[in-house]
């Protein structure tokens, strides 16, 4: 039988080599950036219910120190009611690539904007989104389904200067492609920030995102954004 003090001893070395291995694992399953996204939207009516968006986005990462993607997104919808609009639209996505040529993804998408409600003296809202992709390192179309839940309430009672704001939104792809689409939980992002209101009816939103990605292999990626959107509203 081993004395009690090599005993000990020996349950500490294990200890610590099994939370090194699984420090260490942890560690390459997950990578981790920081990253900075700028969103400029303009949105308003065109004609009675006939609505608009277009936005151009552009994200840095690598530690804020490079081009991670450009988005550049449009769409006309159509207003139900105060509370629901349908929209269709169209993005092109811009991927560099390290020592190579751009990717390029393409995306038709629809999507339902739903206030659902004012709980909590806040406003309740919901966006419905699903995505055509087509990948110019690819052959097929990948499907995608998009949900996002927010909710946002004045700091200040009777007063919408500012509001504090939180959203989630999951991702969920619907089917696999030739191009890294994998069927299932795709990516979930979460922000916590305010919004500040501006001119007119413009609004600027400032916080911090977290995205967690999934990846092959079991793999996911964290990243880590200051997030900055000003929405130009007519």
């Amino acid at each position: 039988m081993p004395r009690p003090r090599l005993l000990a001893h020996s349950l500490r070395s294990i200890l610590c080599a099994c939370a090194l291995l699984t420090g260490t694992a942890a560690q390459a399953a997950t990578a981790q950036d920081e990253q900075a996204w700028l969103n400029l939207t303009a949105m308003g009516p065109v004609t009675g219910n006939l609505i608009y968006f277009a936005e151009i986005q552009p994200r840095f990462g690598n530690g804020i120190s490079q081009p991670d993607q450009t988005i550049l997104r449009g769409a006309v919808g159509w207003k139900l009611s105060p509370r629901l609009s349908l929209y269709q639209g169209y993005a092109h996505i811009v991927l560099p690539t390290q020592g190579g040529r751009d990717i390029n993804e393409e995306r038709s998408f629809q999507q339902i904007n739903w206030t659902i409600g004012k709980p909590w003296d806040g406003e309740l809202s919901s966006r419905t989104r699903i995505e055509q992709r087509w990948r110019s390192d690819g052959d097929d179309m990948g499907w995608r389904l998009r949900e996002m839940l927010r909710y946002e309430k004045p700091l200040k009672p009777g007063s919408e200067a500012l509001n504090a704001l939180v959203y989630a939104e999951a991702f969920v792809a619907l089917n696999s492609t030739d191009w890294g689409q994998k069927a299932g939980f795709d990516q979930l992002r979460s922000f916590v920030g305010a919004e500040v209101k501006l001119m007119g009816k413009s609004t600027a939103e400032i916080g911090y995102l977290n995205q967690l990605v999934d990846q092959r292999g079991g793999n996911q990626r964290m990243n880590h954004v200051a997030s900055i959107t000003l929405f130009l509203r007519r």
